[in-house]
């Protein structure tokens, strides 16, 4: 079994123990238990039935919070992507220079890690498939803040003459496909077929984020002061 794997299983596990449902949690707990049993079987393999079995609860209780599959699981990707925010906000408070290109390098790794860390929350935000994004005014108002921080960074790096594209729709995509084709590289265990040792994973991603970003910069002509 692969790391990545044997850590989404590992974690669905442990979820399972760890929320069991108490009275007047019912929601929280329905929550806890559909995201540990995506975690272990997959989207697919979640239904409402089971999520209730898990918590101890009738087959109908769960149906008070939630109507449908689909309800349950925008609710747990509500959850997954606060979880998100919080990583980015975490990784831009971690990050001292004011120099807007190595703070979109933060929210860049912060997406990274989180997915690696979170792999079921991954599936199911960027997926789509088992929930109803649209429908949801907080997935759409976290996602619609998130773009907003990196336009705010891009205007700010060609303000100050340093991007030798003016084409923010097409830097965020581009980013955007980038470090969601690695992240779903790592979690479908393509790296190894690649030759990259699972050792060497993280710094391989960071890398490519890395060659992404510099060639955004413009080459700075001779004399002019290193921007590190």
């Amino acid at each position: 079994m692969s790391t990545t794997k044997a850590n989404r299983v590992g974690a669905g596990k442990a979820a399972v123990s760890a929320s069991a449902y108490h009275h007047g949690n019912l929601r929280e707990a329905l929550i806890a238990q559909a995201l540990a049993l995506a975690a272990e079987a997959g989207l697919e393999a979640v239904s409402i039935r089971e999520v209730a079995r898990r918590a101890g609860v009738s087959p109908a209780a769960p149906f008070r919070h939630f109507p449908d599959k689909v309800a349950l699981m925008t609710a747990v990707a509500e959850e997954a992507m606060a979880r998100f925010r919080a990583e980015i906000a975490a990784a831009l408070g971690r990050e001292v220079s004011d120099d807007p290109i190595r703070r979109i390098r933060a929210i860049g790794t912060a997406f990274l890690d989180w997915a690696r860390r979170n792999p079921t929350h991954f599936e199911i935000i960027s997926s789509r498939r088992a929930i109803d994004f649209a429908g949801s005014a907080s997935l759409g108002a976290d996602n619609a803040e998130i773009q907003a921080q990196m336009v705010t960074l891009l205007e700010e790096a060609a303000q100050r003459g340093l991007l030798r594209i003016d084409d923010p729709q097409l830097i965020q995509i581009t980013g955007r496909a980038l470090v969601y084709g690695l992240a779903r590289m790592l979690i479908d265990g393509q790296f190894p077929s690649w030759g990259v040792a699972e050792a060497e994973v993280e710094r391989m991603m960071e890398r490519s984020l890395d060659l992404f970003l510099a060639g955004l910069l413009k080459v700075p002509a001779a004399g002019d002061p290193d921007r590190s």
